[in-house]
């Protein structure tokens, strides 16, 4: 009898390590992934940036790219352009899906964009393209297509949504937006939850450009332990697994902090031993894996 209660209870534990081991988090599917990231900063894409999409995404050779334009308030017109990047280097497999609503791309939709060598995120607004895209079949296929092997690149808002923690550009302090973070106050940058294809970081773009320094580092105070970056226009991130590389023309600017950030009662937030790194085209960083 002893025998047979010890059985059955390592039965039960076989059976829960089982079903935990199935509902894998999308941070747990990230280290596995055999994808890659392309993260632009905005701006203009140089010919050479965009055949190195094409290069790291097997294109050149095989497969189709998806262009996703939704974030943008004229998706034809972005769709258009997108593809037109592509297809200006030789590229005929390309196609645009404006899915403006989630439940309407199911079966072949669906399939479409998992399988696809390149999915390519158009700017916008980044708030708009998740509100489509969250917690559906399409934000699925997106991780379906990363974890199988296929380059998720995304420009502006496309590379806004990248990381869990996303930054929408809202001030909660300062609601008329102006484009000028003027402060670096508590509880006043918006934070919502993107596709979340790179764990424990924070991704800014247009930032050197539009000197937006004052908002990651609001950002970076509030979220101890988060690897944030501020991509600058016509520059990108590219993430191959926890290797990170710089690509293009100007820099990446790198800031973490793990200390515990103070604010006074006017609201504004303080901390000491924030880590700063500049990183020019050819630096390399290696991440440690988040929590």
């Amino acid at each position: 009898m002893q025998y047979f209660r010890m059985s059955r209870w390592m039965l039960t534990a076989i059976v829960l390590l089982f079903f935990a081991a199935c509902e894998e988090t999308p941070q747990q599917a990230e280290k596995s992934a055999d994808g890659k990231l392309f993260i632009i900063g905005g701006g203009k894409r140089p010919a050479d940036m965009v055949q190195e999409m094409i290069r790291l995404s097997g294109t050149d050779t095989a497969g189709y790219i998806v262009v996703l334009p939704m974030a943008s308030s004229e998706p034809d017109t972005s769709g258009w352009y997108g593809k037109k990047q592509f297809t200006d280097q030789g590229l005929r497999d390309v196609v645009v899906m404006n899915i403006q609503d989630a439940e309407a791309c199911s079966g072949d939709c669906l399939d479409s964009i998992a399988n696809a060598s390149m999915i390519y995120i158009t700017g916008g607004d980044q708030s708009k393209f998740m509100d489509i895209v969250l917690g559906t079949g399409i934000h699925e296929a997106i991780w379906q297509a990363y974890s199988d092997g296929s380059l998720i690149a995304g420009t502006s808002a496309g590379a806004a949504v990248m990381s869990k923690k996303m930054i929408t550009g809202n001030e909660f302090k300062h609601p008329e937006y102006t484009g000028d973070f003027r402060t670096i106050e508590a509880e006043n940058m918006e934070i919502r939850e993107g596709l979340g294809l790179i764990g424990n970081a924070i991704v800014d773009q247009h930032f050197v450009w539009r000197m937006r320094m004052n908002r990651l580092i609001s950002v970076a105070l509030e979220n101890p332990g988060d690897h944030c970056f501020g991509i600058d226009e016509s520059t990108a991130l590219i993430v191959d697994g926890n290797t990170l590389s710089v690509y293009g023309e100007s820099q990446v600017v790198h800031m973490i902090y793990n200390g515990l950030a103070r604010t006074n009662e006017k609201g504004l937030i303080g901390g000491r031993g924030l880590e700063l790194d500049i990183l020019l085209p050819g630096d390399k960083l290696t991440l440690s894996p988040g929590p």
